[in-house]
């Protein structure tokens, strides 16, 4: 299973123009199913993503994770103080917007069209990329996700930028 995880400012994903998953502060992360993943592949990278130390501390140095409140309660849209607003606006939660993205899994050593040979059938894929996410919540993280097989638009803002590629394989 891989996951290219990235740190956002902010991240939605959509389907036919209706927001189906939406984070403020948090991790972006695509999953893709390999044909020889299992749910240990899932619990790996759920306990490794929860935990991974790249949100700064007061110090300025990433020693920070979703874990350590990152991702527990939503936060105040930001604007200065006495700010007028109107309404009782709230950012989206922070924490995980889980993608599936197959093309992860993709091999374009060969020629100019990538092969799926490596990518898990549907059916299989969607029922780890289901557990993948209930794993994050059971880690008590808000996680927010896209739609399985469908054409998706993502938008975020990348924090830093952070991005890491994680691979279940090369533990």
């Amino acid at each position: 299973m891989k996951a290219l995880v990235q740190r956002v400012f902010e991240a939605s994903v959509s389907v036919e123009g209706k927001t189906t998953g939406r984070i403020s502060s948090g991790l972006l992360v695509y999953l893709g199913v390999a044909r020889d993943d299992a749910e240990a592949d899932a619990d790996w990278l759920a306990g490794k993503i929860s935990n991974l130390r790249i949100f700064d501390d007061a110090g300025g140095k990433m020693n920070l994770s979703l874990k350590d409140g990152i991702g527990a309660a939503p936060a105040p849209l930001a604007g200065g103080a006495g700010e007028d607003r109107g309404t009782e606006e709230v950012r989206a939660p922070a924490g995980v917007l889980a993608v599936s993205q197959f093309t992860l899994l993709g091999d374009a050593r060969k020629g100019r069209r990538p092969s799926w040979e490596k990518a898990a059938e549907p059916e299989k894929a969607k029922k780890l990329y289901e557990y993948f996410i209930e794993r994050i919540r059971g880690q008590g993280l808000v996680c927010e996700c896209g739609v399985f097989q469908a054409y998706m638009r993502v938008t975020y803002t990348n924090e830093g930028p952070v991005t890491l590629l994680l691979d279940s394989k090369e533990r």
